[in-house]
């Protein structure tokens, strides 16, 4: 290749990279397919992971106003962007644009276009880390969530075996009635298996509460970063004793979620839910 094809090329892949700022835009002279963009993008339901994302990136530019990479201004002002693209996107003002894919292009892109110094917060970090990031910080949430409607529920079952406390019903064995057992007898039973749902909740949050800040692509950085700053939120995170292989991969944790939540179905009994909203 002469090196007016090279110059050509370069200057042409500039223009794109402008133009289109995707990812691997640098591999690429033209716009990615429509089919294509569609086929990859997770825009139309990661967006979910838009708070999250934003509290990592405050993180992250924390971590590196405090190793020089980034000023006290631009970090302030970086702090300043997230903080308005968060309040448009609360309002529904946030134009979601599929060719960036995902919601970490889409919030990284508005905010180096709105603030200059955003260009440099993807220092020492990937999407792989943020994806990880974005993901256990949202499973932890659920779990919080989950946990304090099963506790209501649990409640609920209280409050109707106390209301029927003298109600004898028939309990069954291989589907034939065996003995008369009281109402709030049964009920508890469910008391107890919802309990066993939580406590796998509980476990399930220490798989998640592992910090993937720092981790990088896969195995962390070679800037002297992230140490300072996963030392400072250690406290709200399970300590991990690798920068980087083990906090990245996420989807364990989401599956033990799942299987957690498959089993607190399995107790649920439509008849017992619909006593309880009377309650």
């Amino acid at each position: 290749m002469t090196f007016n094809e090279l110059a050509h090329r370069f200057f042409a892949i500039a223009w794109h990279e402008e133009a289109h700022p995707i990812s691997r835009s640098k591999r690429f002279l033209r716009h990615t397919d429509a089919d294509a963009a569609r086929f990859c993008e997770s825009i139309s339901f990661d967006r979910r992971l838009w708070r999250h994302d934003i509290l990592g990136s405050i993180a992250h530019a924390t971590m590196l106003t405090k190793i020089g990479i980034l000023t006290k201004k631009e970090q302030q002002a970086i702090v300043s962007g997230l903080d308005d693209i968060g309040q448009d996107i609360a309002k529904g003002k946030f134009r979601w644009r599929l060719e960036l894919e995902d919601v970490h292009m889409n919030i990284e892109a508005e905010l180096t276009r709105r603030v200059p110094a955003g260009a440099k917060l993807h220092t020492g970090r990937s999407r792989n880390d943020q994806v990880a990031l974005d993901t256990r910080m949202w499973l932890r949430d659920e779990i919080f969530r989950l946990a304090r409607e099963i506790a209501w529920l649990q409640r609920a079952l209280l409050r109707l075996g106390q209301k029927y406390a003298e109600v004898l019903v028939p309990g069954y064995t291989h589907l034939q009635r065996a003995q008369p057992v009281y109402f709030a007898h049964h009920l508890l039973a469910y008391v107890e298996m919802l309990e066993r749902d939580r406590d796998r909740l509980k476990d399930c949050f220490h798989r998640v509460n592992i910090c993937p800040l720092g981790s990088g692509a896969l195995a962390g950085s070679t800037l002297r970063s992230t140490v300072p700053w996963w030392r400072a939120c250690s406290d709200l995170w399970t300590p991990a004793a690798n920068r980087g292989l083990p906090r990245i991969p996420w989807t364990p944790s989401a599956t033990a979620i799942s299987r957690s939540n498959s089993a607190a179905r399995r107790h649920c009994c439509p008849s017992i839910f619909r006593g309880c909203r009377r309650m």
